[in-house]
């Protein structure tokens, strides 16, 4: 079941404190009416989806299926069968 859950990846948290952080800028400045300001913290979350993705694919998000397929396989063969 634990393998099931999403989100518990360093890219994972990452994107989302980033998308926090940008909520919060655009939330801020949208009150204060700060056209800039508010486009900024929507550019802070346009970056949080590409650094997410970035560190996705450098390996710190979760695994794909095939990968944790390949992972299980090869677990599943005692050491030194030669299978």
């Amino acid at each position: 079941m634990a393998d099931s859950s999403h989100g518990h990846t360093p890219a994972a948290w990452t994107g989302v404190i980033i998308a926090f952080i940008g909520f919060c800028v655009a939330g801020a400045f949208m009150v204060m009416s700060n056209v800039a300001g508010f486009w900024v913290g929507m550019a802070l979350l346009a970056l949080s989806a590409i650094v997410g993705g970035v560190m996705s694919a450098m390996g710190m998000g979760k695994p794909k299926r095939a990968e944790l397929q390949l992972k299980s396989a090869g677990a599943a063969q005692p050491a030194g069968s030669g299978a």
